[in-house]
């Protein structure tokens, strides 16, 4: 699945060697070959890379994927044998000393999302080109040392059409004049930095030029995204977070901006949410939203402004040596945009950001964290397929939760002081974990070891439960906290937390009692609460400091029910939720228990991203958790929960939208059918809500899924909206047709045809499954075994495809309930286990059949 693999082995036997200096590279979009005829393909562009290197002699390589390396000249004098090129690997040999390699390559432009990306707009023609080059992708556009280590600097030269806007990690320049409308871009020199975040925008993009005030002066900064979405970009409320976000950093981080300029570029069909290239951040354009969308939406688009921004520090000034500390980057840069947002939401007014990491990103890490190929947060990431598997719920979310136990366990001021130490000693550098803990150990005088023994390098979450007696006044006389963890993960940690008792307040359960205390080993009694009354909820992990799974004990539980609206703190209603998420994901509470618990508090919950997750949860937990012979009768309770929700939501709300959305996701009988093309006709529409384009999409394919729609009027619907996401949208509406000629074509477009987009394909992938159609779906189920063993092998268009296009197929092609069965998942266990099946198939496979059995441990539980 990772074409020209590269070993953490092999790229520390090229440091010994080699040493990268500076890079001056020449990319021509001008579509001409070397002697200025028009190129046989024009799918391809040539690239020049001129590599100024030491090497302390020998033998070594350069990486490039390309069709065809043209030249190769080191010291403009030894030609170097092009013929050994093969598996994105020239090799060379050289003399001790400093040394300068020319590389003329005819490179690929990329169609999947990996390399420079090539893309024609469908609602106006117009071409726009961006790299995405994380983990090892630059090689696709020059000749490089593809490796984080081998930082350098960078002088990037760009041939292309005069009136396109063409943008690197450098400041902006002007083209010179070229031939035939051409213009010629000589960027300045960056400072050092690897190859992965190197970066080239280029096309016809619509670019609105802002500045940023740092402490060093004004940064000369720009808002960019296709023409066709122009219209959507709200700039002002993007710099507005961005300029607040470098007020944060620059602050906390203690070292100013290191680059010198800030571009921020939306563009189409980009497989990730955003990019952290120095300076050159790209962003998948989804994050402008041409419909409606709730607050939770914008607050997740600030989030990842933060979190790109964080990574010019973490990441991008500071490298990791190897991808073993990728942690070091996105843990860091998780935890740092929800710190800076709550900074600046605490200036500024707005919800408290950890409310929704703790309803969402958490609930990431605690469900990956329990898979069977959960990973410790510093992976031993022995080469690139290693890497690509491992930017999860783990690096990600689980790093950023156990970085802030980290801080509750040396304080904010030591880990900030930390932070900066560290930042001043490794500018420009690459880094270990072991530099990080140590500046953190000379700021807090605490003794990290132990910490990272505990916290980085083990898995699985640990489960706290309170065991307390009480007198006949109802205080306690004996309290416990009781920690357990999985057999399979045993590590017992040391946990920072709060343990909060509630009391009802008139209609208010408010706090009334609260300490901080450690908990160690299996058993630790907190001696404080003797003699203080049990109140009528006992809330463990209040602040939701620490990394665990809460349990709620029996008489906690029945006040939840029915009354967890009426707890005060909007966080501590989330640590509630994510409890009662994990006992119900558990088998440890009924399904429909916990589904009656949402729909009886989300209507007066306020944090909008909790809204968003209870939402998905609750739809999960009633059509998934529940046995085929209950499914029907829970979808009709969900559908009338959110329509009663729906009755009772202000006009306009984002409430409103979020259970109208919940309407369309379940509801599946001939009332609705009906109430759903009343809604397209703009009948009977609730009040303050709009039908708009998305949501229109929305109601096609829950309508293609019931069979209320067809093929014509899905094609009418494109042929009003002749956009990207139009089109994406077309595509799940037929792949949703309760149709087997359609389901036909949605399985070749998604599994044979390499010429439909990664994110169309995606969206194909996602419809494809519905357990309301087991019937027609279940010959897919072998089907899909068979896809399996064709990825493995990197058979037909798997062989080039990429890595996204093929976790689409993996993850999304997976047979839902009922299909997928204990006999079905018998054969996928024999799969699992076929010596030919590939890491990467075999990792989805163990983790989709893990969900799979899990949803049928909660289906039989007895209560």
């Amino acid at each position: 699945m990772t074409p020209a693999n590269i070993t953490r082995a092999s790229a520390q036997e090229r440091s010994r060697i080699i040493t990268a200096e500076h890079y001056l590279v020449t990319v021509d979009l001008s579509g001409l070959n070397l002697e200025g005829e028009p190129l046989a393909d024009p799918d391809t562009f040539l690239s020049t890379s001129e590599i100024t290197f030491t090497s302390t002699g020998g033998t070594s390589h350069v990486d490039l994927i390309a069709d065809e390396v043209l030249e190769a000249w080191i010291d403009d004098e030894h030609e170097v044998d092009t013929s050994a090129f093969a598996d994105g690997k020239l090799p060379f040999t050289t003399e001790a000393g400093q040394h300068k390699m020319v590389i003329v390559a005819l490179c690929r432009y990329s169609h999947t999302g990996e390399g420079l990306h090539r893309f024609v707009d469908p609602a106006d023609g117009k071409v726009y080109l961006y790299s995405q080059f994380e983990s090892a992708d630059a090689r696709r556009m020059y000749a490089n040392f593809e490796q984080p280590d081998q930082k350098a600097t960078f002088q990037l030269n760009v041939i292309a059409p005069k009136h396109w806007q063409v943008v690197t990690n450098a400041l902006a320049v002007e083209p010179q004049e070229g031939a035939n409308g051409l213009g010629i871009w000589e960027f300045e020199p960056t400072l050092r930095m690897s190859t992965y975040i190197t970066a080239l925008v280029a096309g016809e993009y619509h670019r609105v030029e802002h500045t940023i005030t740092s402490k060093a002066g004004e940064i000369p900064a720009s808002v960019m995204c296709r023409q066709s979405m122009k219209e959507y970009l709200d700039d002002e409320r993007i710099m507005h977070t961005t300029q607040r976000g470098f007020d944060v950093y620059e602050e906390c981080f203690g070292y100013l901006y290191p680059f010198g300029s800030y571009d921020q570029i939306f563009v189409p069909e980009f497989n990730a949410g955003a990019m952290e290239n120095a300076g050159c951040v790209t962003f998948r354009d989804e994050y402008l939203f041409r419909s409606r969308v709730g607050q939770e939406m914008y607050e997740a688009r600030d989030n990842t402004i933060l979190h790109e921004l964080a990574h010019m520090w973490f990441g991008d000034l500071v490298t990791m040596t190897w991808w073993d500390d990728l942690w070091l980057n996105e843990s860091f840069a998780e935890w740092a945009s929800h710190f800076s947002l709550a900074k600046i939401h605490q200036a500024d007014g707005g919800s408290d950001p950890w409310v929704g990491f703790c309803s969402g990103r958490k609930a990431w890490a605690y469900r990956q964290d329990q898979l069977p190929t959960t990973h410790p947060i510093a992976a031993d990431m022995v080469d690139l397929v290693a890497v690509e598997q491992n930017f999860d719920g783990i690096t990600y979310a689980k790093g950023a939760s156990v970085l802030k136990q980290l801080v509750a366990f040396v304080g904010e001021g030591p880990f900030l002081d930390g932070v900066k130490a560290y930042f001043t000693e490794h500018a420009f550098g690459n880094t270990q974990l072991s530099d990080l803990l140590g500046a953190l150990e000379k700021s807090s005088g605490r003794d990290l070891s132990k910490f990272s023994q505990q916290w980085l390098e083990t898995t699985g979450p640990n489960t706290l439960r309170a065991d307390f007696d009480l007198d006949e006044t109802g205080r306690f006389t004996r309290f416990d906290i009781v920690q357990s963890a999985d057999p399979q993960h045993p590590t017992l940690r040391t946990h920072r937390m709060a343990i909060a008792i509630f009391a009802f307040d008139d209609d208010v359960l408010r706090c009334t009692h609260e300490l901080e205390v450690d908990v160690d080993g299996e058993r630790t009694p907190i001696e404080a609460l003797n003699g203080v009354e049990r109140g009528d909820l006992v809330l463990l992990n209040h602040r939701d400091l620490t990394y665990a799974k809460v349990r709620l004990d029996e008489r906690s539980l029945a006040t939840l029910t029915g009354h967890i609206h009426q707890i005060e703190d909007p966080l501590a209603r989330a640590v509630c939720w994510a409890a009662t998420w994990d006992m119900c994901r558990d088998a440890e509470m009924p399904a429909e228990d916990y589904v009656a618990l949402v729909l009886a508090g989300i209507g007066s919950e306020t944090d909008p991203q909790a809204v968003a997750t209870l939402r998905a949860q609750a739809t999960t937990a009633g059509l998934a958790y529940v046995s085929d012979a209950r499914r029907d009768a829970s979808r009709g309770r969900l559908t009338a929960g959110f329509a009663g929700l729906l009755k009772a939501a202000k006009p306009g709300s984002d409430h409103q939208l979020s259970f109208a959305n919940g309407i369309v996701s379940v509801a599946r009988s001939a009332a609705a059918a009906e109430l759903l093309k009343a809604w397209l006709d703009g009948q009977e529409v609730p009040k303050g809500l709009e039908i708009d384009a998305d949501m229109r999409w929305r109601i096609l394919c829950a309508l293609a899924e019931m069979g209320a729609v067809d093929t014509a009027t899905i094609d009418g619907e494109a042929a009003k909206d002749k956009t990207i996401s139009g089109s994406e949208w077309a595509a799940a509406a037929r792949a949703s047709l309760a149709t087997a000629a359609a389901k036909a074509e949605a399985w070749r477009l998604a599994t044979e045809d390499p010429e439909v987009p990664n994110a169309t394909q995606q969206k194909i992938c996602r419809a494809f499954w519905s357990e309301t159609q087991a019937e027609l779906l279940a010959p897919y189920a072998e089907r899909y075994l068979d896809l399996c063993r064709t990825i493995s092998a990197a058979e037909g268009i798997w062989a080039t495809r990429g890595h996204a296009a093929s976790q689409n197929a993996l993850l999304y092609l997976f047979p839902s309930v009922p299909v997928a069965d204990e006999a079905f998942l018998g054969r996928v266990d024999a799969l699992v286990a076929d010596e030919k099946t590939s890491a990467g198939v075999r990792r989805v496979l163990l983790e989709q059949a893990d969900a799979a059995r899990r949803a049928l441990r909660c289906q039989a539980a007895a209560f």
